[in-house]
């Protein structure tokens, strides 16, 4: 569950002119090898287009070769209905969400919507799941947050466990169901679920429970970190490490000049630095230690434009 910002368009890409490339021949060679390794091409929207025009705009997407498109939670139009109509206008793109919450959504909400598109869709879905953020979920919605890990865990048995056999009952340490009915025979009872993970201990429920992982904002120094993060918890499991998937979203914009494209960009990544303090820790963790203190000073104070002015071109 994200906040939306608007026109916000996430995937992942590398743009450089040939100019860019004879200044900056370190930064684009290491741009290029993280081209090389990336394996499938995926959109996510997060807030802009309404829901007609997402719909349209997926649908190009698939026509012109994308592997994948994502839909996040928040602000907007309802990310299951929007997935939904994509479904029945797509045959090849597969179609998720980026995230939902396990927070402002029963899990036997999640299940339902979840196999429904997966239905749909003819098994397309990937259900990304993850417990947002308690600055969004308690003032926005009104529900009380508290061990999002735990309830993360929880979350994903209820739901495989209705989708799987149509009815389930839970008594776990932040859920507790006393009998649900899914009430109809879902089609496609594996449906894929990928955990968003920010920090090494998502990282590793998702090693250990998930399908894939849904990393947001990454560096091209963290993949290796990451990924034997989530190879010592998927070992750990018992489980194989090359079945998990790895994704990442990636805020991207395109200009007629990497000025152009940066200004774009700034606010975002103000917002979500100066709003979501996870966010924010991510960013010093990342090495941009001065930015993420700056952000925060300024959208304390309420001074938007220092805060978007503090987010380096780096």
């Amino acid at each position: 569950m994200e906040r939306a910002c608007p026109g916000y368009v996430e995937f992942v890409a590398a743009l450089a002119s040939d100019a860019e490339i004879a200044q900056d021949a370190p930064r684009v060679a290491k741009v290029r090898r993280a081209q090389a390794q990336v394996g499938k091409i995926g959109i996510a929207f997060s807030g802009g287009p309404n829901p007609v025009e997402i719909v349209d705009l997926i649908v190009l997407a698939e026509s012109m070769g994308y592997d994948s498109a994502w839909i996040a939670e928040g602000h907007g139009g309802d990310q299951f209905a929007i997935l939904a109509a994509c479904a029945m206008r797509t045959s090849r793109i597969r179609l998720g969400t980026s995230i939902s919450s396990v927070f402002v959504r029963t899990a036997p909400t999640i299940a339902m919507a979840a196999s429904s598109v997966a239905d749909l869709s003819g098994g397309r879905f990937i259900l990304g799941l993850g417990s947002s953020h308690k600055v969004q979920v308690e003032p926005e919605h009104g529900v009380a947050y508290g061990k999002p890990l735990s309830r993360t865990r929880e979350t994903v048995a209820i739901v495989r466990t209705l989708i799987r056999g149509g009815r389930v009952r839970f008594d776990g340490e932040t859920v507790r169901i006393e009998n649900f009915d899914l009430w109809y025979t879902p089609r496609h009872r594996e449906v894929p679920v990928y955990l968003a993970a920010v920090f090494a201990k998502g990282v590793a429920l998702a090693g250990e429970i998930a399908d894939g992982v849904i990393l947001t904002r990454s560096t091209l120094d963290t993949a290796a970190t990451v990924r034997q993060q989530l190879n010592d918890a998927a070992c750990q499991a018992g489980r194989d490490p090359s079945e998990i998937e790895i994704t990442t979203l990636l805020p991207t914009a395109i200009a007629d000049t990497r000025e152009a494209a940066l200004a774009t960009l700034r606010p975002g990544v103000a917002l979500y630095a100066g709003f979501f303090p996870r966010y924010n820790r991510l960013m010093a963790e990342h090495g941009f230690v001065l930015e993420a203190a700056e952000i925060a000073t300024a959208w304390a104070r309420g001074d938007l434009e220092a805060a978007e002015h503090a987010v380096s071109d780096l």
